[in-house]
């Protein structure tokens, strides 16, 4: 049985021709190589799995081939080519830094350097996750970087730009690799699903290339696992249940349930997802990928942004034009802003929950600015919730309005009002006195029923007239609520009075508020009361609003004319400045540990 080799090592690239996605650096390389132009010192930085050091050996394979081909390419004929293919060429030395990371190992190095290639013209030097290096090796190896023999070319290989000193950045070339797009990782996953003889299905491929993000190793890995479980047969089902991936189809029955207005299935499916080993945050992220490929596929100049099938687009076609742009907007932003909060959130369940019923009612807050903000009010849940909302409302309003209606039968004209907006027209008496229209207020809360008002007037004006029954009725109703307004002044009255003031004053004014719960005031004549204040500066501040203040409690008390009398506490504090005698014995009287302090300090008070 032959030895298994995997794909990232069988087909790795062996020429600049062969490197996937990289091309403006290879062509960089290859001129370079044609002109005869080479630095002493390279730096290749990017992600892992992008070809930073392949093209390392690639290069370093070029420049020693002794019979270039037209394009700049190895030969892969000559002794060079061959031993290096071999893996027997002596003009090329690899150093892992990440175990050979100390100043022994980069003194070693320097003393090789000295020494020319036996094969070729240069002996290249590949140094490997070169920013795990300590600061002493770097130190020891700038000076032989900077001037190294004429053979040495040095090659430095790094994921993590950042760690590296400047003083190092300054003597190499730096090449910046960047993630392998996912069309080109499709198309070089094909190639060689076309010579292991794998059936493939597009959006399989495609889910290994987005699982894989922009690193070709781990593609070739996940492909050998996919054809390992698959058998050769790698279909879009089998690779979603393997790579444990949410299908896109939970995406598409999500949107509509959100634009049918369905919050109890969208609940209900985010509880399958879950039942099914996903977790909250994976799903949210799908649920933002999905809503940018809407977004992308709803105008013709944005279609090519999407990465996928004809087929999968043209279904995003079709779905994006049920979907408003804004709608598509506020709901990327929602998503957006879940996944930020659920590292934090305590509950996670819930945050996702809320986020698909803000989702839902989205679309309906028309005076959203657009910012993708959760909207301020939310629509009652459940259809059947909504509708006994509105209708216990309804009922109420109706029987306010039946009441007057009934008992006010003779009137001189009558005027339709609507009393809410669900409500019918509501037909209310207006009578008329000495050509004046007299508006009748009915207080069901007091349970004042019109009837007992008449009855209640008739007794205190002394008057049975009956040719004018609306007239009267209005005249009296007013003198007796007159009447129950005036109240007999107490103590009592004027705290709860004053209290009320304190307790309805705005947040800006809190100071104000406080100072008032902490001032009892007393009657100190019929119409008068007095507060007592500690300073001169607190007694103009409540100076400056006495008005407002007896404007708030007038609602209280009724219709009384009070007034407020502010007065200055003057407390005279007793202080012993030259006496520190007298001032200790106060100090240890309040704190007995100074006493101990003193005694164990062996200390004296100063005279």
């Amino acid at each position: 049985m032959e030895n298994y080799i995997v794909s990232a090592r069988k087909y790795r690239p062996d020429t600049f021709e062969s490197v996937v996605s990289q091309k403006s650096l290879t062509t960089t390389l290859k001129n370079a190589i044609q002109t005869g132009k080479l630095a002493h010192a390279y730096l290749f930085c990017g992600p892992r799995g992008v070809g930073k050091t392949t093209c390392a050996r690639i290069f370093a394979k070029t420049i020693n081939c002794q019979a270039l081909t037209a394009d700049g390419e190895p030969c892969n004929e000559c002794e060079s080519c061959r031993s290096f293919n071999e893996q027997r060429s002596y003009s090329i030395y690899e150093l892992d830094a990440a175990s050979n990371n100390s100043v022994e190992d980069i003194r070693s190095l320097n003393e090789q350097v000295r020494i020319p290639p036996q094969v070729g013209k240069y002996k290249v030097y590949i140094i490997d996750e070169v920013h795990m290096l300590s600061q002493a090796a770097f130190n020891a190896f700038l000076k032989t970087l900077e001037e190294p023999p004429a053979h040495a070319i040095f090659i430095l290989a790094t994921t993590e730009k950042h760690k590296i000193i400047p003083t190092i950045l300054s003597r190499c070339q730096i090449y910046d690799f960047s993630r392998i797009d996912v069309a080109d990782i499709i198309s070089h996953l094909q190639n060689i699903a076309g010579k292991e003889n794998i059936n493939t299905e597009y959006e399989a491929l495609r889910i290994i290339a987005q699982k894989s993000d922009g690193c070709m190793r781990d593609a070739l890995s996940l492909f050998d696992q996919m054809a390992s479980f698959t058998q050769g047969d790698l279909t879009y089902n089998k690779v979603i249940e393997s790579l444990n991936v949410l299908d896109y189809e939970y995406y598409f029955r999500l949107t509509d349930f959100i634009l049918e207005k369905k919050i109890s299935q969208c609940l209900l499916l985010f509880n399958e997802i879950l039942n099914k080993g996903f977790d909250g945050n994976i799903f949210i992220e799908g649920a933002a990928s999905h809503f940018r490929n809407l977004l992308v596929n709803s105008d013709e100049a944005t279609t090519t942004l999407f990465e996928g099938s004809a087929e999968l687009r043209n279904r995003y076609i079709e779905q994006a034009r049920r979907c408003k742009p804004q709608l598509l907007f506020k709901a990327i932003k929602l998503c957006n802003n879940c996944c930020m909060n659920y590292r934090t959130s305590r509950n996670k369940r819930l945050l996702v929950e809320l986020t698909l019923i803000e989702l839902v009612q989205c679309g309906d807050n028309d005076s959203d600015d657009g910012s993708g903000r959760s909207p301020k009010i939310l629509k009652p849940i459940f259809s059947s919730l909504a509708k006994s909302e509105v209708a216990m409302p309804q009922a109420k309003n109706e029987a306010s309005v039946a009441k007057p209606a009934q008992a006010v039968t003779e009137s001189p004209r009558t005027v339709q009002r609507p009393v809410t907006a669900t409500a019918e027209p509501q037909t209310v008496t207006q009578p008329t006195m000495q050509g004046r229209p007299v508006e009748l207020q009915t207080r069901r809360s007091e349970g004042t029923s019109l009837g007992g008002m008449f009855r209640k007037s008739r007794s205190i004006m002394g008057t049975t007239d009956t040719n004018r029954p609306a007239t009267t009725i209005s005249t009296n109703t007013t003198i007796a609520e007159k009447i129950e307004t005036r109240k007999t002044l107490t103590n009592e009255l004027i705290g709860k009075a004053w209290t009320s003031v304190a307790l309805q004053l705005p947040e800006n004014e809190r100071a104000l508020a406080d100072r008032m719960k902490l001032i009892i005031p007393s009657l100190s004549t019929d119409n008068t009361f007095t507060i007592s204040v500690d300073n001169q500066m607190v007694a103009e501040l409540f100076e400056r609003e006495a008005q407002r203040i007896i404007k708030g409690m007038r609602s209280d008390l009724g219709d009384v004319d009070i007034k407020m009398a502010v007065n200055v506490n003057k407390v005279v504090i007793e202080r012993h400045v030259s006496d520190k005698g007298k001032q200790y014995e106060i100090l240890k009287e309040k704190n007995p540990l100074i006493e101990k302090l003193r005694v164990e300090l062996n200390l004296e008070l100063a005279r």
